[in-house]
């Protein structure tokens, strides 16, 4: 199993069959989902078929990643780099169980994914976005350094648009 970031506490790494158990239980807290947007998994099945076709990796030289504690290797969330085609920009995202909030892991992984999008992949800019009531990832946000762009509807929903630059560029 190839880890893709390392941080203090954390390893990110590629998504494995085995995870769909987690897709599908994290997906299925209401408080979890809340501000996605996201409808929950119908099955373990189901998130497993989402698991399989999940193709960002090859096409993009990104994606979302596991993140799991180095202490134990439990799988706590994920987090990581979307490309989307559409509007040509990337995006930072992240999702944890609703029993690791709090614990700094959303920032601690989100900072390491944004360093790896402008050291590793050369990136200019990264964007992330969050519903306007989500107060918990509006704070992820700003620690790890984002701009306000734009309140907008984003996915269905009315959410808050932020930018990050690379400095080094």
């Amino acid at each position: 199993m190839t880890h893709i970031l390392t941080t203090e506490r954390l390893y990110l790494r590629e998504f494995l069959p085995d995870d769909a158990i987690h897709f599908y239980t994290m997906n299925a807290d209401y408080d979890v989902l809340k501000y996605t947007g996201d409808v929950a998994f119908k099955s373990v099945d189901e998130a497993k078929l989402f698991l399989k076709n999940y193709k960002q990796y090859k096409l993009h030289n990104m994606g979302r990643w596991a993140v799991c504690l180095k202490s134990n290797d439990e799988f706590v969330g994920w987090c990581g780099l979307k490309f989307h085609p559409s509007e040509n920009l990337v995006e930072v995202g992240y999702r944890f169980y609703k029993s690791h909030w709090n614990k700094g892991y959303a920032t601690e992984s989100a900072k390491a994914c944004i360093d790896y999008g402008f050291e590793t992949l050369g990136l200019k800019t990264i964007y992330a976005h969050a519903h306007v009531d989500n107060l918990a990832s509006h704070h992820v946000i700003n620690k790890c350094g984002f701009t306000l762009v734009d309140e907008a509807i984003y996915d269905g929903m009315p959410a808050k648009l932020y930018k990050i630059e690379n400095l080094k560029s």
